[in-house]
């Protein structure tokens, strides 16, 4: 049932990193008038539910952080999942965001009303009662695996741990401006293996972790050996009674060179003033190092190559093992993984190491392409995300009533400085294509589209325009700019990776240096926007 219509200048959806910054920017702006819709019942989108063992960043502390809140106490080099789900909690509470956040609330539909000038999105508010800490948000994903994996999750209803206390309530928003703030580490992708729906074990994906399931003295199968699974199997291999890792493709993996801070370095932090933001400065600019590597000349990139193969050498002995676990693609094609914990779990005697394709799931076991069959208990999946095909894409209709997902599969993801599209007045897009980084923190790229967003917010205000669209000639251009560049970097090398889509190109990523993307983002460029005034006919009632 449709129980009301509202009006708001800004309507966010997402309530992560992207969803706060925006938040705040409005806030600092002077404009309290926007809503932050969030399916999950916290801040902290992708750090909120992604709770599995070991569970942490991979690019330091103080430059994984905004840059307005620099303030925070980090007790070590490299943020964990709780301290970040704090960090973000801290700054949502300090800069006074929450009392414009509706949680357990989710996007069903946004649609373009050219007439008004407005985003009427319809949302679903789910007003359940949580009996423990836990919180995951629901997915998009449906089906017989999805309602496995995930239980209740998968169509928005109760899930395990939780009483619904009321039918959804459905609210039509009329927004000025809509923020797509729901990042591309949201919706959880599934495998599509035979038999995976009938297995009658445990199973559950990495971003939904079951943490009343017990695996000790379990055997237990992982699929995948990417950012998650290399952080989860040196936490369970040591309980589980066995442990068998489904690998596709070996990744490069690298020290990690965390450690907790000593008290007296947290005291400095505290204390001296600026040194929080030269510790910052000093990690965004060893990591800029890698740019010329990545983007121009891969041999640029052989120290950080024989680092890994030689912390490969001497944690695994075995050479037959060793081989599975080396690398075939170009260093950087896939994104680095860093850990010291990684091949020493694989090693281990209860831990086998699959390398044979996945032929079949059976009710307690996995087949593989070469026969084998091995028994298990527990299937634990880490595969990844909808990076480039997110199921919110489909939600989102412009103005010749097309959605955003089918547009992108017609002509490939493409926006206008990574955050403008043609077709959708209005629309931002944080974390949008061409903004994704292997090297270094997405914060920052979120923060550059956020100067943008304000900016063009002023620009309309001082040409009395309610209505923004970029123009088709603007956006071609900017995607021929990244397409130019492309070819030259390690991203379209040879191997797959989730910087790439369906056709083999590399949406997703940021193909050059991130200081170059925050210069271009710097302005609004009026030029090449249609501003417009929107004379509507009847206002939505509130």
């Amino acid at each position: 049932m449709n129980d009301s219509v509202r009006k708001t200048e800004v309507l966010i959806v997402g309530a992560g990193f992207s969803g706060i910054t925006a938040g705040v920017r409005l806030l600092r702006e002077g404009i309290e008038d926007f809503q932050i819709i969030d399916r999950g019942h916290e801040v902290g989108g992708t750090w909120r539910d992604n709770t599995y063992p070991g569970a942490a960043c991979d690019v330091p502390s103080h430059l994984y952080s905004l840059s307005f809140a620099q303030d925070f106490d980090w007790s070590r080099s490299f943020g964990t999942q709780p301290e970040i789900a704090d960090y973000q909690r801290s700054v949502a509470v300090q800069q006074g965001l929450y009392p414009h956040i509706r949680f357990r609330t989710e996007m069903v539909d946004a649609r373009w009303d050219d007439a008004a000038g407005r985003w009427l999105v319809t949302t679903r508010e789910f007003p359940h009662v949580l009996d423990d800490a836990d919180g995951r948000t629901a997915v998009a994903t449906s089906g017989e695996l999805a309602d496995k994996v995930f239980g209740g999750d998968a169509d928005g209803g109760a899930r395990d741990g939780e009483v619904a206390t009321a039918e959804p309530k459905t609210t039509t928003w009329s927004a000025r401006e809509l923020v797509l703030g729901v990042g591309a580490l949201c919706e959880p992708r599934l495998p599509d293996i035979e038999g995976i729906g009938g297995f009658e074990g445990t199973v559950f994906h990495s971003s939904r972790w079951d943490h009343d399931v017990d695996l000790r003295g379990k055997r237990v199968a992982v699929i995948g050996t990417g950012a998650s699974a290399i952080q989860i199997i040196p936490k369970i291999a040591p309980i589980v009674g066995h442990l068998d890792v489904y690998q596709r493709t070996a990744p490069y993996v690298i020290p990690r060179l965390d450690r907790s801070y000593a008290g007296w370095e947290r005291a400095a932090l505290r204390n001296v003033p600026g040194l929080r933001r030269v510790v910052r400065a000093q990690d965004w600019f060893f990591r800029e190092l890698q740019i010329p590597g990545l983007t121009k000349n891969d041999a640029l990139m052989a120290p950080i190559k024989g680092v890994s193969l030689a912390m490969l050498r001497a944690q695994v002995r075995d050479r037959k093992l060793r081989e599975k676990l080396t690398p075939k693609f170009t260093i950087g094609c896939k994104r680095m993984l860093i850990s010291n914990t990684y091949y020493p779990a694989i090693a281990r005697d209860n831990v086998e190491l699959v390398t044979d394709p996945i032929q079949r799931v059976n009710a307690h076991s996995i087949t593989t392409a070469d026969g084998t069959e091995r028994p298990i208990d527990v299937l634990i999946v880490c595969t990844g995300f909808h990076v480039t095909d997110s199921p919110t894409f489909e939600l989102v209709h412009g103005r010749d009533g097309e959605s955003l997902a089918e547009a992108w599969r017609r002509e490939g993801m493409s926006a206008h400085k990574g955050t403008t599209i043609h077709g959708y007045p209005n629309l931002s897009v944080l974390m949008g294509p061409a903004t994704g980084l292997g090297h270094s923190s997405m914060i920052y790229m979120i923060e550059s589209q956020a100067n943008y967003f304000m900016d063009m917010l002023r620009t309309k205000r001082r040409h009395g325009a309610d209505v923004a669209e970029v123009s088709e000639r603007a956006q071609g251009e900017w995607n021929d700019w990244i397409r130019k560049r492309l070819p030259d970097t390690v991203w379209v090398s040879g191997c797959g990776s989730w910087y790439l889509d369906d056709h083999g190109n590399a949406p997703a990523v940021w193909p050059s240096w991130t200081w170059k993307f925050r210069l271009k983002t710097k302005k609004f460029d009026a030029s090449s926007y249609d501003l417009r005034v929107a004379r509507p006919a009847l206002e939505p009632s509130r």
